[in-house]
């Protein structure tokens, strides 16, 4: 059905489903946290890069924590006008005869799939599906995976009827509607200009012949559908009320933290274990990089996008940092924590100086993404000498990640005219001050809890008419919550901006030296 035709309840339910938990979250019309539920998530590694994920454990969950939010918010069923869900990207869910599941999900986190990227990367009609598409290749897409698949593990795809994303597979069990959203059809079998496929984009990958698993695309701001009688009995919500399938979490999250809203060229950066760059734009406007990387992702917006570049290691590496002070103290018979640490972060930043060494923060096992792809990419210092202690590795990692934020941004064309962060390095201002210098921009951190959640609560909100369009409800759900904008140190921008040419032309320089060590490690490990 059809939002828009009047709105029955008082509370909005956005669902995320993430890698390691699950959030049921209650909101008022106006935006208004009320309560919120969650479950932990479960995924499962294995050999070659495996990480998978069951599909029926995880409906189980989500049931579970919706049930767990009915515990925390009097009358809820009756309560609720509409549910909406968002959830991890990539990967791939598949579901066969009686929707039922075809094996275990592969995650965004498999790297089965990375031989195949090299392959189709390295043909000529790669360059055009990333201009349609507006996405570099990796293994953690759904295309990716699907081509894998269909040339090496064709046994996985036996009995699949159709190819869903996890939030989709929460939906089909919602609803019973098999679905996907504008945002992940199009960034990785479609084009965002027009957010459909492209049958030109699905030949590039070679799934020509695998076109019938992918579902129908369904805009989530216009269209819901009733929540099925199966879904209402285990959820406790009742049947019939209208859920709405969002996009992606990483727009949803950054949707509900101010990606899009305000004057000038506004971006959202959401630090975490990972870092996510983004950036609203109108689809005309995209800016696609020589190299090739990068996402470009739909906003529930009518013509506008986000460019996004992602990490894959932001305050991975500051754990790790202070992981390694925690064992030098442990092992003096002082036991503290990594946490413990943390709070001598200010402190210590205030010790050091600005711009006297370089890291480069590819702590990850797996290397880097954004704004180049590199699996062999590892973390290093650059520029130490014999006086430099503690405090100065700790702000050079910081500083790191800075330079790697810059290092996305200025991949999506000029750096922004302010950035708001989410996450929970936003809570520390020395962190903040170093990202606003970096990225020399004028830095606000948004109140809100669950910000992905909210994104897709968001949604809802306008398929069922309680605001006429996103910009209406962005107005009351977002805009409210914004912190004073916090403008950088001139001193800082200075400093970071003499270094920042020396940190680019290092990961260029890194590549021989990067190689050269992870054919090492293979020759040991025997490989």
């Amino acid at each position: 059905m059809t939002g828009g035709a009047g709105v029955s309840g008082d509370v909005l339910i956005g669902i995320d489903a993430g890698t390691s938990v699950i959030k049921a979250v209650a909101f008022d019309l106006a935006g208004r946290q009320i309560a919120a539920a969650a479950v932990p998530n479960r995924y499962v590694t294995g050999p070659g890069g495996a990480v998978t994920q069951s599909l029926a454990q995880t409906w189980a969950d989500c049931a579970a924590a919706l049930r767990g939010l009915g515990e925390k918010v009097a009358g809820l069923a009756a309560r609720t006008a509409a549910v909406a869900v968002t959830a991890q990207g990539d990967g791939t869910w598949l579901v066969g005869q009686g929707d039922r599941p075809v094996g275990d999900a592969w995650l965004w986190l498999d790297a089965r799939a990375a031989p195949t990227v090299a392959r189709l990367a390295a043909q000529p009609e790669n360059r055009a599906r990333f201009e349609a598409t507006g996405t570099g290749l990796n293994t953690c897409q759904q295309g990716s995976q699907l081509a894998h698949m269909a040339r090496h593990l064709p046994d996985c795809l036996t009995g699949a009827e159709v190819a869903l994303h996890c939030k989709d597979w929460l939906y089909l069990n919602l609803t019973g509607i098999r679905a996907t959203d504008p945002s992940e059809a199009s960034f990785t079998f479609g084009n965002f200009r027009n957010r459909a496929y492209d049958a030109a984009v699905i030949d590039a990958l070679g799934l020509t012949a695998q076109r019938h698993l992918l579902p129908e695309i369904v805009e989530g701001t216009e269209i819901t559908h009733p929540l099925s009688a199966a879904a209402a009995a285990q959820t406790g919500l009742r049947a019939g009320t209208p859920v709405s399938l969002g996009y992606v979490d990483m727009v949803m999250t950054a949707l509900g933290a101010g990606v899009w809203g305000g004057a000038g060229d506004v971006a959202c950066s959401t630090v975490g274990s990972t870092g996510v760059h983004m950036r609203a734009v109108p689809a005309e406007a995209v800016h696609l990089n020589a190299e090739g990387t990068g996402y470009v992702i739909c906003l529930p917006v009518p013509g506008v996008v986000t460019q996004v570049q992602t990490n894959m290691a932001a305050t991975l590496n500051l754990d790790w940092v202070l992981a390694v002070g925690a064992d030098l103290l442990r092992d003096f018979g002082q036991e503290v924590s990594p946490r413990d640490l943390m709070q001598r972060l200010e402190g210590w930043l205030a010790q050091s100086a600005p711009g006297q060494m370089l890291y480069h923060p590819y702590i990850s096992e797996a290397g880097e993404r954004g704004p180049f792809v590199k699996a062999e990419a590892r973390a290093g210092f650059a520029g130490l000498t014999a006086t430099h202690r503690f405090p100065d590795l700790v702000r050079a990692v910081v500083e790191g990640l800075g330079h790697a934020m810059r290092d996305c941004y200025a991949a999506m064309g000029a750096l922004p005219g302010e950035l708001r962060l989410t996450g929970g390095a936003a809570r520390s201002a020395g962190l903040r001050g170093i990202l606003s210098a970096s990225v020399q921009a004028p830095v606000r951190v948004s109140a809100r809890e669950e910000a992905g959640a909210a994104g897709a609560a968001m949604m809802a909100a306008v398929a069922i008419g309680a605001y006429p369009d996103m910009q209406s409800c962005v107005a009351d759900w977002v805009t409210p919550l914004l912190g004073t904008a916090e403008p950088p140190d001139p001193d800082l921008v200075a400093a970071y901006d003499r270094v920042f040419p020396a940190f680019v032309a290092a990961r260029h320089g890194l590549v021989p030296a990067w190689d050269a060590l992870a054919a090492a490690r293979r020759f040991a490990q025997g490989a």
